[in-house]
């Protein structure tokens, strides 16, 4: 047998494994954004949209390029990023949450960018996911309550902001209607 032939064979499975990989995050972080929109409970839209990890992002859903990895073509057997979008006003402004998914050992663990890790059993079974939908909402809410908490103390002073705000545009006028109509009242 040819050298090459076993360099082929091995890339192969190589690129089997990547795919593999890619499809794993790729159900989670759509579960992700339907479980955790249920968990949080917004009953006026969606509130949480598959963005891109970096980057400039609006609060739609991105589809591939929300993944640090292409779909398909040759990917490297790597960890996976992708951002979630929370909304985290009635209306116009989204948090991005960048999270970092790979499979360590019998494990598969998301870490969450400026957060914590979560452990997930492998296979994902069904209702996996559901501590990590608190997991998140912990993540992002705890951040604003910190900021809080450093307010009220007086220490607040730092020009960081520690993650990326997107406010949708087609919602501001409507935003911006309804508060001048307030501030008519």
């Amino acid at each position: 047998m040819a050298r090459f032939d076993d360099l082929v064979r091995t890339v192969d499975e190589y690129q089997k494994l990547a795919g593999e990989n890619y499809t794993r995050v790729r159900k989670l972080a759509e579960e992700l954004r339907e479980g955790l929109c249920a968990f949080i409970g917004a009953s006026d839209g969606p509130c949480v949209r598959l963005v891109p990890p970096t980057g400039p992002f609006e609060a739609k859903d991105y589809g591939d390029e929300a993944f640090s990895l292409p779909p398909a073509g040759f990917r490297p057997l790597s960890p996976i990023l992708f951002g979630l979008a929370v909304r985290v006003s009635r209306s116009v402004d989204w948090m991005r949450v960048t999270l970092e998914c790979q499979k360590i050992g019998d494990s598969f663990v998301a870490r969450i960018a400026g957060g914590t890790d979560f452990r997930l059993a492998m296979p994902l079974a069904e209702n996996d996911p559901e501590p990590f939908y608190g997991h998140v909402f912990q993540h992002v809410q705890g951040w604003f309550q910190t900021q809080i908490e450093h307010y009220q103390a007086g220490d607040y002073g730092k020009r960081e902001i520690g993650f990326d705000i997107s406010r949708d545009p087609a919602h501001e006028v409507e935003a911006s209607g309804s508060e001048s109509q307030q501030a008519k009242a």
